[in-house]
């Protein structure tokens, strides 16, 4: 992926919406993120990534993120510099890469339809981002980014990211625990969201958790690359 995207987008009609006094409401708010964090069920999803041979869990979860990203509106909509709405057609993943030397940098993961073409694509990004001697440049111009970091070390029950406070920073963000099985056998992933108050509420949130959750309930079909369960 080159390091600036060109996403085609259009004026998002919110304040003609049943949201617009909630959107001229927070708008103006120093931080007007709220944050969740739920433990996901994700049993079956292991074995099926190792029964089709392909792909992984960091890779399986980013995936189905964007999909979800691509069919619940307000996670495409995005503020710009003047505060001013806008929709786009697509949405990307950046998300952070640990380096050998143990700094980290930033990889984008372009929307892909396929599990296996997104795998492919992917890969290629995370293997570059990951080489020694890599300039650490964040992606903080693209608004066509859900930003998305994985902490295979901690299986949290909170999370929050670092941003600038006050600043024009309206990309959802999401973060990644480690899987812990329980006593009842249960494989559950931690996965915290952020999102901007303006541009979404609990709703939205919650459409994107119960896909989610959907989704590695049965991850069979779209990892062999059919569509995911309620996706058109």
């Amino acid at each position: 992926m080159p390091e600036t995207l060109h996403v085609p987008r259009r004026p998002w009609p919110v304040a003609d919406s049943p949201r617009r006094d909630a959107f001229a409401f927070y708008r103006g708010f120093s931080q007007p993120f709220f944050s969740v964090c739920v433990a996901v069920d994700v049993t079956a999803l292991k074995p099926a990534l190792r029964d089709a041979g392909l792909g992984s869990l960091t890779l399986a979860t980013h995936y189905v993120a964007l999909r979800l990203a691509q069919r619940i509106e307000p996670w495409r909509a995005r503020l710009d510099a003047d505060g001013r709405p806008w929709l786009y057609d697509t949405v990307h993943a950046s998300t952070t890469v640990l380096r050998p030397d143990g700094s980290f940098g930033f990889a984008t993961l372009a929307n892909t339809t396929r599990f296996a073409d997104f795998c492919a694509t992917a890969e290629a990004a995370l293997d570059a981002a990951r080489r020694a001697g890599q300039a650490f440049v964040p992606l903080n111009d693209d608004l066509a980014l859900i930003h998305c970091t994985t902490l295979p070390w901690l299986h949290f029950t909170q999370f929050s990211h670092a941003r600038q406070v006050g600043g024009r920073d309206s990309c959802p963000k999401l973060a990644f625990g480690r899987i812990d099985t329980g006593a009842d056998g249960i494989a559950r992933l931690p996965l915290a969201i952020d999102a901007h108050h303006a541009l979404m509420d609990g709703r939205h949130v919650g459409e994107f958790v119960q896909g989610f959750e959907a989704a590695m309930r049965a991850p069979q079909g779209w990892i062999g690359g059919g569509a995911l369960p309620g996706e058109a």
